[in-house]
């Protein structure tokens, strides 16, 4: 018998041992199974969040390529009163700034507000079915959350707003004060620009600081919310599972539910700030891209191969931004090879004419021709292509003295012999040589390393590379002493015969040897002839002359 009961519990023991061996396979196949499909699905979910950051954000990126190109290129458009009007900081904000303000819209918002979507519909979906009841208790606090939001949003929308304006600001009072710091620092104001800086600087960071402040109210609101949705889960729950409607195990994955859903809520604060701020940003650059002060362009403007003859017929001018006429009934007219000298006052007008010729502005009333044709009817790309403009007020960019000059010609050919000849007659040549790295010399924003005189040939210099058929010359011989002034005239005289040239300034010398003279005082012509001629009248060109002459005696 006894031995029978140890065969039996023998028999019992081996059938144990075997279920005990097959359920620990079980076990270990399903979590070995589990931990695969987990690292299956970590693959997955990866690779598609991979493809989505691919999509969207490089999507964003090339959108937002697009647009500093959209608003670089309608900048460009623009007449030269719009950037009279705007400060160089806040058009430089807003293609900066802004524009990365829009992308951050354009790709981690609409990226973040797809998954906040597809998570939130999905673990909804679960707990409704798991139990429809206790998912209604435990959303009850989104109301109250969506009306948080929708308030904080308009106030962060103002505050965005004062904060990109107050960014403007501050970028246009820095480029102000490095582009003047030559003046700054002879004028010994660097500690009144330093104070200046700190209150900007402040205001900006109150600014920033309160949209800081009202930022920070959507986490803690958010994570009130979701914790008070978790104390719902738990007390509901727990009646329903005293109640045998629900057991532990629902309860338990309500709270990973619920914790899913933290991410999202949380994003949603993130993401509406985000929108503001866009829309904010947005709105300034759309400022400017509905601005329309363009030069009007017809679609299909002559083009003119070759100038023979300018003529201004009863041309007056009055500036949008200031209401001031700077030109009254203005008539002259001009043919190739032929010089006219313009003399006058400061602010008699006598740079709007060159701004008229090169269609920087439409005069208010007449017409300037260019061979018989109305200058608003013809190519505009293809009249400056053939005009060498010098402005009074000399620009060169930070590069170079040889790619300075080369700027003159539109594809930029390294003709090394075309560059030194324009230099020499510019009366520049041998300045560069004495100069280190001479034409490879790096010039400084603005030309900083350079005298005024020695900035002013250059930009003659780049002028004359181009072989204009209408050069300009406006008021750029003024840092220039008389000798030189001189030379480069004498320089120049064969090239004036092969173009129709216009030589602007305050100095009789400057204009003596055109062949014809106009004299400038508050927009109109008071008298015009040769030098000879001008002298001989005895009126306000031989008044000036003779001022001028006493002036250099002294």
């Amino acid at each position: 018998m006894p031995a029978i009961v140890d065969h039996a519990a023998d028999e019992i023991s081996m059938i144990y041992e075997k279920k005990l061996s097959s359920t620990q396979n079980d076990l270990w196949d399903t979590g070995l199974n589990l931990a695969l499909l987990y690292l299956v699905y970590a693959l997955v979910n990866g690779f598609f969040l991979f493809l989505t950051r691919q999509t969207i954000i490089v999507m964003s990126r090339k959108i937002e390529y697009d647009l500093k190109n959209e608003i670089f290129n309608h900048y460009q458009s623009l007449s030269t009163s719009f950037f009279k009007k705007n400060n160089t900081g806040d058009l430089m904000n807003r293609i900066s700034e802004d524009v990365s303000k829009v992308r951050m819209y354009l790709g981690p918002a609409i990226m973040y507000s797809l998954n906040v979507f597809v998570l939130f519909v999905m673990v909804i979906t679960f707990m409704f079915n798991k139990n429809a009841e206790l998912t209604i208790y435990v959303l009850a606090p989104l109301p109250i959350l969506s009306f948080i939001i929708y308030k904080i949003s308009s106030v962060i929308n103002l505050k965005s707003e004062i904060t990109q304006r107050q960014q403007s600001r501050l970028s246009t009072f820095v480029q102000e004060a490095f582009s003047g710091i030559r003046v700054l620092k002879a004028y010994n104001r660097e500690n009144y620009f330093q104070n200046e800086f700190t209150q900007e600087t402040e205001n900006y960071k109150r600014a920033a600081l309160g949209l800081a402040f009202v930022n920070s109210f959507f986490l803690p609101a958010i994570v009130l919310l979701i914790g008070l949705s978790t104390v719902l889960t738990i007390y509901i729950g727990g009646i329903k599972t005293i109640n045998q409607e629900i057991d532990y195990g629902d309860i338990l994955q309500f709270v990973f539910y619920i914790n899913f859903l933290t991410w999202p809520f949380a994003s949603i604060g993130w993401v509406t700030s985000l929108i503001q701020r866009a829309a904010a940003s947005q709105k300034r650059i759309n400022e400017f891209l509905d601005q329309n002060e363009k030069i009007h362009v017809l679609k299909n403007a002559k083009k003119t191969a070759n100038i023979n003859s300018i003529s201004f017929n009863k041309v007056s001018f009055t500036y949008e931004h200031t209401n001031i006429q700077a030109l009254k009934n203005i008539s002259f007219s001009l043919n190739k090879g032929q010089t006219l000298g313009i003399i006058g006052k400061t602010g008699s007008g006598k740079s709007t004419i060159a701004s008229l010729l090169s269609r920087l502005y439409d005069p208010s009333e007449g017409i300037v021709r260019i061979n018989d044709s109305n200058l608003n009817e013809l190519d505009l790309e293809n009249i400056r292509s053939k005009i060498g403009y010098v402005p009074q007020d000399v620009f060169l960019f930070s590069d170079s003295i040889k790619n300075n000059i080369l700027f003159g010609i539109n594809n930029h050919l390294n003709d090394d012999q075309k560059v030194i000849q324009a230099a020499v007659d510019a009366h520049i040549h041998n300045d560069i040589m004495e100069f280190p790295n001479q034409y490879d010399t790096l010039v400084g924003e603005r030309g900083v390393t350079l005298s005024g005189g020695q900035k002013q040939r250059i930009s003659i210099a780049r002028a004359l590379i181009r072989e204009p058929e209408i050069l300009i010359l406006d008021d750029c011989l003024s840092a220039v002493d008389t000798s030189t002034e001189n030379t480069i005239l004498k320089n120049l005289k064969p090239l004036l015969k092969k173009s129709i040239s216009i030589i602007i300034g305050h100095r009789i010398s400057s204009v003596s040897l055109s062949d014809y003279i106009l004299v400038f005082e508050n927009g109109e012509i008071i008298e015009q002839g040769n030098h000879q001629q001008l002298l001989e009248n005895k009126n306000h060109y031989y008044e000036i002359h003779k001022k001028q002459l006493i002036d250099k005696n002294d």
